[in-house]
């Protein structure tokens, strides 16, 4: 209905300023009173027409060729133009759900193309943080958003098993094993101090196997050998960060590691290539790359002076990679801590020279979470010892309500987690809103019981109250709004429809009975909120939250 409406626009606009090439936007209007679409046309006509934007409108109206679905049009404020479709191109949306069910809002602009999203990517030295939760729901929300939008879409978790955090955690488990409590002077001065190390240590001298994704480890029981206790404590806290995404329902198709990176000499290779593209210089010892080329503010070291590479080479590597193995697309997910990286990244892979767009490599960045519970912040974890685990929020409000929450908010902005409102059981609670709403119809549509078919079937010439004309507006809006939080990697729009499509949905319910004597009136509300049912699931789906039938 908008792309037809988009054209009759453009035949008027081609009528009243045949010589002027104009971009048409068509919005829908954020209260349903003011129409079911909206355009400026008028207002981006007026400057080069030298007339007044109403005037302009209503030619702009008078021009429209003749269509059977817009009922009135409407000049509002300095020269918008509202469209009100007739009752039936309304109601249309209904028969289109019922039809279409779970593939409702889902389209074909990807067009199978290979995208690639890495997200979470912890270090391996601890339990998941309640940043690494919202890093797993947006890119999680993310890659369902994709999928509904045609994308082959490959989900990735990228391990940083190297360097000297893996070095201090070493450490910290050889302390623990000794006896070593973090109060002790002897005690590792960066060593982690939270009793999951503990747990690590005792499993080490257990001599117990651990196994993350392919990777099984047997520990040796000697302390004294660091490497083992390296690759011990590794495999043990990638087997815990499973057991965290699986709680919070979330599945990766591969696995990568930094090490391997280096194990296979890819880092070395990307290195060698960088300094054959003319792209890198020495000076005070040390390999720079000029990212300056590239819209950086300086040149960065890329191997130091006293030896070893700094931490964006790696990640040059790994991208490039991801290059070779055929992504059209790639976007990581990662907390904002990573912005100071995109640069010069970025400008290492354009410095390979191997013909990687610009805009191949995204980023989506969130901010910080602060934990809240009776008014104050919740900042330690015993388990962790210095942060709020992923984990521990699940087991306090449940998986559902901690996807949501880490999911709603933009995530360039910064997040109030409140443990006590995720718990609530009330409409305060944003989940539960929108849970209670599919709850409810579920409720009508059992106690009904009949053929599905005969909603599919029915008469919907009676939705024509402002509740009904609401819940279809809203409704036709789904698949827009699909479509555009996919474009904007924002999967926070999708929670904001469906609260707001809960609230139109409770209006209606406590408004109107349904299971009424008047058949056709009932039948035509059923399939309404049949219909509203079926699209609350579907958005709740892309958020990885379930839709339950009875609360």
């Amino acid at each position: 209905m908008k792309i037809h409406l988009t054209e009759l626009l453009a035949t008027a606009a081609k009528t009243i300023a045949p010589e002027l090439d104009v971009t048409i936007l068509v919005d829908r209007p954020k209260s349903a009173e003011h129409g079911d679409f909206a355009t400026n046309l008028a207002l981006i006509l007026a400057k080069p027409l030298k007339q007044n934007p109403r005037a302009i409108a209503t030619r702009i109206i008078e021009a429209l060729p003749k269509n059977d679905f817009i009922a009135k049009t409407e000049i509002a404020g300095a020269g918008f133009i509202n469209f009100f479709l007739n009752a039936q191109s309304q109601q249309n949306v209904v028969k289109l759900i019922l039809a279409t069910g779970e593939n409702y809002g889902r389209n074909n602009t990807g067009n199978k193309q290979k995208v690639q999203v890495e997200f979470v990517s912890a270090n391996p030295t601890g339990p998941l943080h309640v940043g690494h939760g919202r890093g797993a729901a947006v890119g999680d929300c993310l890659c369902r958003l994709l999928d509904a939008n045609g994308w082959d879409v490959t989900r990735e978790f990228y391990y940083n098993d190297a360097g000297a955090q893996i070095d201090n955690l070493t450490i910290s488990v050889q302390a623990r094993c000794k006896g070593i409590k973090p109060d002790s002077p002897e005690f590792p001065e960066n060593g982690y101090r939270g009793d999951y190390i503990v747990d690590i240590a005792n499993a080490f001298l257990n001599k117990d196997t651990v196994t993350a994704d392919d990777m099984q480890v047997t520990a040796n029981g000697d302390v004294a050998d660091a490497d083992a206790v390296r690759t011990f404590a590794v495999a043990y806290l990638r087997h815990e960060q499973d057991l965290d995404l699986k709680a919070f329902q979330i599945k990766f198709d591969v696995f990568s590691l930094e090490s391997a990176l280096y194990a296979t000499g890819k880092v070395e290779q990307t290195v060698q290539a960088l300094i054959n593209s003319g792209h890198t210089y020495e000076q005070d010892d040390a390999l720079w790359l000029k990212t300056t080329d590239f819209g950086d503010d300086k040149d960065r070291v890329m191997r130091k002076s006293e030896g070893g590479y700094t931490y964006f080479v790696p990640d040059v590597a790994y991208h490039h990679e991801k290059w070779k193995r055929g992504f059209v697309r790639v976007i990581n997910e990662q907390g904002a801590d990573h912005h100071s990286t995109i640069t010069r990244v970025r400008a290492g892979l354009q410095a390979l020279d191997v013909g990687i767009p610009k805009g191949w490599l995204d980023y989506v960045l969130h901010q910080m979470v602060t934990v809240m519970r009776g008014g104050e912040e919740v900042k330690l974890s015993k388990r962790a010892g210095s942060y709020v685990t992923l984990r521990d929020l699940i087991e306090e409000v449940g998986c559902d309500a901690t996807r949501y929450f880490l999911a709603a908010r933009r995530s360039d902005s910064q997040l109030i987690f409140d443990i006590d409102l995720a718990r609530a059981q009330t409409n305060d609670n944003p989940v539960y809103y929108i849970q209670y709403a599919h709850a409810r119809i579920c409720s009508v549509l059992t106690q009904w019981a009949g053929e599905a078919i005969s909603l599919q079937q029915a008469d919907l010439s009676p939705l024509t109250n402002a509740h009904e004309t609401a819940l279809l507006q809203r409704l036709s809006a789904f698949p827009e709004t699909v479509e555009n939080a996919a474009a904007e990697l924002a999967p926070h729009t999708i929670a904001n429809y469906l609260k707001d499509l809960a609230s139109d949905l409770h209006s209606y319910y406590n408004e109107y009975k349904f299971l009424i004597d008047d058949e056709t009136v009932k039948l035509a509300r059923l399939s309404l909120i049949s219909a509203t049912q079926q699209v609350l699931k579907n958005g709740l789906n892309l958020l990885g939250v379930s839709a339950p039938n009875k609360m």
